[in-house]
C-alpha cells in the first residue's frame, strides 16, 4: 500500500477526521461541488455556509477558469458566470477564510486547473490557501510526472493532493497515480467530461476494489451522479459520493432571465444537498467484489 509524504499535518487532519467519523457511522461521505462565485460572491458564500447543515460532508469548491477542458457545458457556464461576477482566486480564498470563522470541521477542497495557481505563484498560493483553511487540492491537468510543480510543495505545506483515477487508469499507471495522493482518491466513474453520463454501482464496485489494491485511502466516486437513488447506489460501494453538475444545474434553473440569483437560489441548492444526503445515508454498505 502507498502512503503519501506527511511532513506536516495541516488541513489533511480535517479530511482524515471526517472519513474516520463516517467510518464509525457506517456511511459514505457526500462530497458537494460548487463553483466559487456562482452566480455571485454573496450567494455563493451563503450556499457554502449552508451546505454542512444540509448534509454535505466535504465541500469541493471550483476555481473558475476560462478554459475548463475536463468540464461539461453546465460547469463551463457556471465558471463564466462566476468570472463575469468578478470572482478571483484570492476572493475564493477569502470566502473560505470567512467560512472558517464559523466552521472549523468541514473539509474544503479546491478543484480546478493549474493556470490560476501558476498565475498567482505557487508559494504565495500555498501560503494563502493554508492560512484560509483549505484542506486539499484537486488539480485535473497536472499529471504525476509534474508532482514537483505543485503536488509535493502542497504536501509539504500540509494540504492533501487528491488525484483522479479513471476507467482508463490501468494497473501499470495506478502506482504512479497513487504515489503522492493523500486525503482521498477521486474515481471518475466514466471517461469523458462532467455531466455527460451516469454511474453504475456494479461497475464502480469492481473499480473501487481494483484501486483498493493500491491504496488504503478512502475512494470517492464522481461523474454521473444526480439523484438520491444514484447516490444511494454509489454510497453502497464507495467511501464517498461526489455530486457536481446536478448542483450547478439546480442553481442555474433558479436564476432569473438575466442570470442573477433569486430568492429561491440558495434554498434550491441546499434542498438538493439534503435529498442527496438522505440517499447516501440510506445506503446499505457492501464490500466491493
Amino acid at each position: 500500500m502507498t502512503t503519501a509524504p506527511n511532513s506536516k499535518n495541516g488541513g489533511r487532519a480535517r479530511i482524515e477526521a471526517r472519513f474516520a467519523k463516517l467510518r464509525d457511522e457506517g456511511r459514505a461521505a457526500l462530497v458537494t461541488y460548487i463553483m466559487s462565485g456562482d452566480p455571485d460572491l454573496e450567494t455563493s458564500a451563503k450556499i457554502i455556509a449552508g451546505l454542512p447543515a444540509a448534509g454535505a460532508d466535504i465541500i469541493e469548491l471550483g476555481m473558475a477558469f476560462t478554459d475548463p477542458m475536463a468540464d461539461g457545458p453546465s460547469i463551463q457556464v457556471a465558471g463564466l458566470r462566476a468570472l463575469d461576477a468578478g470572482i478571483t482566486l484570492k476572493k475564493t480564498l477569502a470566502m473560505v477564510a470567512d467560512f472558517r470563522q464559523h466552521d472549523m470541521e468541514t473539509p474544503i477542497v479546491l478543484m480546478g486547473y493549474y493556470n490560476p495557481i501558476h498565475a498567482m505563484g505557487v508559494p504565495e498560493f500555498l501560503a494563502a490557501a493554508s492560512a484560509s483553511g483549505i484542506d486539499g487540492l484537486i488539480i485535473v491537468d497536472l499529471p504525476p510526472e509534474e508532482d514537483a510543480e505543485l503536488c509535493l510543495p502542497a504536501l509539504e505545506a500540509g494540504l492533501s493532493f487528491i488525484r483522479l483515477a479513471t476507467p482508463t487508469t490501468d494497473e501499470k499507471r495506478l502506482p504512479a497515480v497513487m504515489a503522492n495522493t493523500s486525503g482521498f482518491v477521486y474515481y471518475v466513474s466514466y471517461a469523458g467530461i462532467t455531466g455527460a453520463g451516469s454511474a453504475d454501482a456494479d461497475t464502480v464496485a469492481a473499480a473501487v476494489a481494483r484501486i483498493q489494491e493500491h491504496t488504503d485511502l478512502p475512494i470517492a466516486v464522481g461523474f454521473g451522479i444526480r439523484t438520491p437513488e444514484q447516490a444511494k447506489g454509489i454510497a453502497s460501494v464507495a467511501d464517498g459520493v461526489v455530486v457536481g453538475t446536478a448542483f450547478i444545474d439546480v442553481l442555474r434553473d433558479s436564476l432569473d432571465a438575466a442570470g442573477k440569483a433569486t430568492a429561491t437560489t440558495v434554498d434550491a441548492v441546499l434542498d438538493l444537498s439534503r435529498d442527496l444526503a438522505a440517499g447516501v445515508a440510506s445506503a446499505n454498505r457492501r464490500a466491493a467484489p
